[in-house]
């Protein structure tokens, strides 16, 4: 047999022994799910993962994606919970022990204290006859018929579905408690979603001086030079008070230069685009681009932008939204 289909198979039948281990995991969800995610969402504390091994690796996972999803969680390390660490721990926590056995020593050492301490513990695990799970207050099964391992013994369906609990606790806490966009983007500022989330047209636009501005009495040649001078290719047409009625673009000038040489003396009005798509500066940037790429008939490089008085204050090239996502 071809051992690159051979390592195909293997790969696919790993992937298929985990998913199978989700799906019962699913199936197996009950009023314990429940009563975890009503004790998180009542707690006046943190919440606090802990776990020994590939399952710590899994719980420092889960406190990672709680954090980033509205719900003050952090990871403790089991081993040195026993050395000092359980200081961290107050009476309106909530622990989540996470340990497929529900025997690991690390784990079972420090619950005594954390009982005495008065946390709620919650046990993650896969044996609900297991120490750990006698411990708890509340049990979230996380069994599974076999590891993805041929041997069955490195954790892997078992560490799979102790993630996939985990990220349902906390999407479900994300909309119990209304979680939103701009909430997300909140505790993501230095990334690239962060700034595609946060990031507003009034960040990017062009304003001021470099903003390109003509009246309609203006000849479609100033329209020229203003465009040139203010590199956009583009320029907004705005009424005696400041607001838009019109865009003209390089674009519309070629195509009326090639019917008609003289056409540079006319006044831009005979040209211009009326009443043009344009974009509020308050909207978010990522909406920008989605009005550039999605009008019709064609997409489009440049947008207006305008105040909530329909004064244009500045003008979006599409580059300048691209920049500010990198």
């Amino acid at each position: 047999m071809n051992k690159h289909l051979d390592f195909i198979e293997q790969a696919r039948q790993v992937l298929t022994t985990e998913m199978q281990a989700i799906q019962v995991a699913a199936d197996r969800i009950d009023g314990q799910f429940s009563q975890a995610i009503e004790t998180i969402l009542t707690m006046k504390g943190r919440l606090i993962l802990t776990g020994m091994g590939k399952p710590g690796y899994i719980a420092r996972k889960i406190a990672a994606t709680l954090m980033s999803t509205g719900t003050p969680a952090y990871y403790l390390h089991p081993a040195e919970g026993s050395h000092g660490d359980l200081g961290m721990i107050t009476p309106h926590d909530v622990v989540i022990a996470l340990s497929n056995s529900g025997e690991t020593p690390e784990i079972i050492n420090i619950l005594p204290a954390i009982h005495r301490i008065g946390a709620h513990i919650i046990a993650l695990c896969g044996n609900t006859h297991s120490t750990l799970a006698q411990y708890s207050d509340i049990t979230l099964d996380a069994s599974v018929d076999k590891e993805a391992c041929p041997l069955d013994l490195a954790p892997t369906s078992s560490t799979t579905v102790a993630l996939a609990l985990g990220d349902a606790l906390a999407v479900v806490l994300m909309q119990s408690r209304q979680f939103t966009a701009n909430d997300f983007a909140l505790f993501h500022p230095g990334g690239a979603l962060g700034r595609k989330l946060l990031l507003t047209v009034e960040h990017v636009m062009h304003s001021g001086e470099q903003n390109p501005l003509v009246t309609p009495e203006n000849s479609i040649a100033d329209a020229l030079f203003v465009m040139t001078d203010k590199g956009f290719g583009a320029t907004s047409v705005i009424d005696s008070a400041g607001k838009l009625i019109g865009l003209i673009t390089d674009g519309d000038i070629r195509r009326h230069l090639a019917h008609d040489t003289q056409i540079l003396h006319q006044p831009v009005a005979s040209i211009m685009t009326r009443n043009p798509l344009a974009v509020h500066r308050d909207k978010l940037a990522a909406e920008a681009i989605s009005l550039m790429e999605n009008h019709q008939p064609k997409p489009i490089t440049v947008l207006p932008v305008i105040n909530d008085e329909s004064e244009v204050v500045g003008i979006l090239h599409i580059t300048d939204l691209m920049k500010g996502f990198l």
